[in-house]
């Protein structure tokens, strides 16, 4: 209402100076038309016109100004009415807004809470994984310790003479019952000479009985490889060692291989795969002198390619053995075989003479079915063309 009333005041005030021109205007013209004599009586009559003019002016301000103030209060009760309203619809906006946040409080903390069990079993888990791999962790170490208490206990085993010897023939006992007959081979067997070998293999002429010996001295092996030894204490130990092979090779030879009794060859058998390899790698010569004394140096791989050997050629003694009941079996499947090729032949024609008697059933068949077919159709003088004319009784 305010914004309404201030462009009629303003109107109201530019046509109070309006007037006050106009009349300023008549005033100078009536002085210029009339003179002076009329001047006093304009002035006055002037005056009483603009006293007049601001008394009206005064009450229609006055009326203005309470008709200004009656809409200013209109506006003020409009305003708080419409302040009322907001100050509601803000406080509901405000409410739901805050229900609407709890919930997303609530969801989010309920998918919090979610997520830190998800995270907790996973952690759980993780370290019941972490301590079950330790476990197995712990379980391998105490194997470890117990494998390195049984490598001590092998050193300690190889170390000792008599010991070793148990070894070497335990190990090649157990080589030769797994790859030949029991019938081919005898253990702490006593030859002619009075002397015991360790194991003998049983083989077919011409190789005869082979002496295999499991002791090995290995003193001197130990020492040249003790790295806490000076090198010329160490290279005293490499001869020395060579020397101990030599000695064992030639009391072998002496001992084991017999004319007439032992094939012309014996083995020495070695139980460490380490001192085979040293003695082809470092010291080809002593194995040289071996060969030509007839001695054979294994170890456990190469033995057991001596015993797959050996079982071959057992294998293919056997199977001449039994050849002629080979072919014996083979001559009496053969007559069977003969005989199967005579049934055979046999059935092929008693199959090709029941073809030819179907065919001629069929023919029949045939004829007998053309025969009723013209008598169902009464054609009898066909019927008596088709048969041919009448045969005469017997």
């Amino acid at each position: 209402m305010l914004s309404e009333s201030g462009p009629w005041i303003g109107g109201l005030l530019l046509l109070v100076v309006l007037l006050q021109l106009v009349m300023m205007l008549r005033a100078r013209r009536l002085e210029r038309s009339v003179g002076a004599q009329l001047g006093e009586q304009l002035d006055q009559r002037f005056a009483a016109q603009h006293r007049e003019l601001l008394r009206d002016l005064h009450e229609g301000l006055s009326r203005q100004t309470d008709r200004i103030g009656e809409h200013a209060r209109a506006d003020r009760e409009v305003l708080q009415r419409g302040l009322a309203a907001a100050s509601v619809q803000l406080s509901r906006s405000i409410e739901a807004l805050t229900h609407s946040v709890e919930g997303r409080l609530q969801t989010l903390a309920g998918q919090v809470n979610q997520r830190l069990d998800e995270g907790f079993r996973k952690t759980n888990d993780t370290f019941a994984s972490v301590m079950a791999r330790l476990a197995t962790i712990d379980e391998a170490q105490k194997k470890i310790d117990g494998l390195t208490t049984n490598v001590v206990s092998l050193q300690e085993l190889l170390g000792d003479k008599r010991a070793r010897g148990a070894f070497g023939e335990v190990q090649l006992e157990a080589l030769v019952r797994n790859m030949l007959p029991p019938d081919a081979f005898e253990f702490q067997t006593v030859l002619p000479n009075n002397t015991r070998v360790d194991c003998v293999l049983k083989l077919p002429a011409p190789t005869g009985l082979v002496a295999v010996d499991a002791k090995f001295p290995l003193e001197n092996y130990h020492r040249m490889l003790d790295s806490e030894l000076a090198d010329s204490d160490r290279r005293a130990a490499q001869t020395a060692f060579r020397a101990d092979v030599r000695r064992h090779v030639d009391a072998i030879a002496g001992k084991y291989i017999l004319p007439g009794v032992t094939s012309d060859g014996a083995m020495m058998f070695l139980p460490a795969e380490a001192v085979f390899a040293e003695l082809h790698a470092y010291h080809p010569e002593v194995v040289v002198y071996a060969q030509s004394r007839r001695v054979w140096i294994v170890s456990p791989t190469t033995l057991m390619a001596v015993l797959n050997t050996a079982r071959a050629v057992l294998k293919d003694v056997e199977t001449r053995k039994q050849i002629h009941v080979i072919q014996d079996a083979l001559g009496k499947l053969a007559k069977d075989f003969h005989r199967f090729d005579e049934r055979m032949n046999a059935l092929a024609r008693h199959i090709d003479q029941a073809s030819k008697d179907v065919q001629d059933v069929q023919t029949s068949s045939r004829k007998i079915s053309a025969h009723f077919q013209k008598i169902e159709s009464a054609r009898l003088d066909e019927l008596e063309a088709l048969s041919g004319p009448a045969q005469p009784p017997m």
